[in-house]
């Protein structure tokens, strides 16, 4: 077991890590908030173009589930917000083929516009937050 320093300096470390996602966090909503999107919005685009990137010739898209676990938001919560994007015009939701419980989001040429109008917003405030 640590000894009483040893574990007061992991404590302060794990809350300088939040106090850094905390603040990041805040200038990520405040500098996205601009474009009509908040920093979770945004994570969800950027999984959905991510992989659209990476396949530009396909239907690129993610179960729910699997957004949830790349955005760190509950089901509940990222389906409010996929049905948020999707009033937008941003995202698109369609049945999976492969199992017609699961429900598929993808991005639309709305969405796909706006993120890369704000990526270089978003890598511009993880860079200036993030360098030590």
């Amino acid at each position: 077991m640590p000894g009483k320093k040893a574990e007061q300096a992991l404590v302060e470390e794990w809350r300088d890590i939040l106090s850094l996602h905390a603040r990041t966090q805040c200038e990520l909503d405040r500098e996205l908030h601009q474009h009509g999107l908040c920093g979770s919005d945004f994570e969800v685009l950027d999984v959905l173009a991510a992989s659209a990137a990476s396949d530009p010739g396909g239907a690129c898209a993610f179960r729910v589930q699997e957004i949830a676990d790349r955005v760190h938001l509950s089901q509940s919560a990222l389906s409010r917000l996929i049905a948020r994007l999707e009033k937008d015009g941003l995202v698109e939701r369609g049945m999976c083929a492969e199992d017609r419980r699961g429900v598929r989001v993808a991005l639309t040429g709305k969405g796909r516009a706006l993120h890369h109008e704000v990526l270089p917003v978003q890598r511009a405030v993880l860079s200036r937050m993030l360098a030590n």
